[in-house]
């Protein structure tokens, strides 16, 4: 019905005596192409074949023609096509069969700390609270190898640096507060418990990505370091300190509110550098009471932070 009806139109339209140039193409168009017609105006398709405002359709200027004269918006750059993608190499200078397996060897103890770190928390759900603290101090181990081997390697890389961070956030980041979290059930209050340890993750994830785009300083860090203050979860759990939850609830917020304070605490390098009879001072209490010199030792290195901020301020 509706063909007989669209021809009976269109003979109609001839005998009235339309003139051949008043009709309009799309009178005798065929109804799928007009229906095609209608669905882009509703559309607004149409707009993409139109030419812009102002610009006079018999010019004969082409879509290349228009945006070389189209006005570009300064928050939005310009996109520019290329024939070829341009991949940056993840290992950069010479790419050796030698320097790859250095590479590699470097790279698989950044993910053996990832994988530690996630057998850590499958530990921690399952009870398993003190292994799970043992594989985090692996976690230690393999974060300190990492970065070890590939200054020594020659093989220290941008994509080893953010590797190096992701796993950081794993296995520091969530591992360390899932452990923790499991050590104190039943102690403390869920609600408590719950809240340092998300402290932990969060002040973790703006401890890495503030020393990611920080400018470095080879003699103390910006706040306490991530793998240091996981090391300290994870011996705090492993040894199991005779505190009340309470304190401990307490000591963990510290130590997470102490990864992103500004005060600067001592690198490694300078605390090895430190006379003898300081260290022999540890090694003796160690053997009579481990877990009160553990104590003693993360209360002494947390105060050092205000301590040596309060002296740089004196002398500048």
């Amino acid at each position: 019905m509706r063909r007989s009806s669209t021809f009976a139109r269109q003979v109609l339209l001839v005998r009235v005596g339309r003139r051949d140039g008043d009709l309009h193409p799309t009178d005798l168009a065929p109804t799928e192409h007009r229906y095609a017609d209608r669905q882009r105006r509703r559309y607004g398709l149409d707009r993409l074949s139109r030419p812009p405002l102002g610009v006079d359709p018999t010019l004969g200027l082409d879509r290349a023609d228009v945006d070389a004269v189209m006005p570009v918006s300064p928050a939005m750059p310009p996109m520019t096509q290329t024939d070829e993608a341009h991949s940056i190499p993840l290992l950069p200078g010479e790419r050796t069969m030698a320097r790859r397996m250095k590479f590699g060897l470097v790279n698989a103890c950044t993910l053996a700390s990832l994988m530690l770190g996630m057998l850590a928390i499958f530990l921690a759900m399952q009870g398993e609270v003190r292994m799970a603290a043992l594989c985090l101090i692996a976690c230690v181990g393999f974060d300190g190898l990492d970065g070890a081997l590939a200054r020594r390697l020659g093989v220290a890389s941008p994509f080893g640096a953010q590797m190096d961070s992701l796993a950081d956030m794993c296995s520091f980041g969530l591992a360390a507060p899932v452990v923790v979290y499991a050590s104190l059930a039943g102690s403390v209050s869920t609600a408590a418990a719950a809240v340092a340890c998300a402290l932990v993750a969060a002040c973790a994830a703006i401890r890495l990505a503030r020393f990611n785009v920080s400018p470095k300083d080879g003699r103390f860090f910006c706040g306490v370091p991530t793998t240091m203050a996981a090391a300290v979860l994870a011996v705090t759990v492993a040894i199991g300190l005779p505190v009340p939850g309470a304190v401990l609830v307490a000591g963990v917020a510290l130590l997470a509110f102490a990864m992103v304070s500004s005060f600067p605490y001592a690198k490694l390098a300078r605390l090895v550098k430190l006379p003898p009879w300081l260290w022999l001072a540890p090694v003796i209490g160690a053997l009579v009471d481990i877990r009160l010199t553990f104590a003693l030792i993360v209360v002494g290195y947390l105060v050092s932070g205000p301590v040596l901020w309060l002296r740089q301020r004196r002398t500048a």
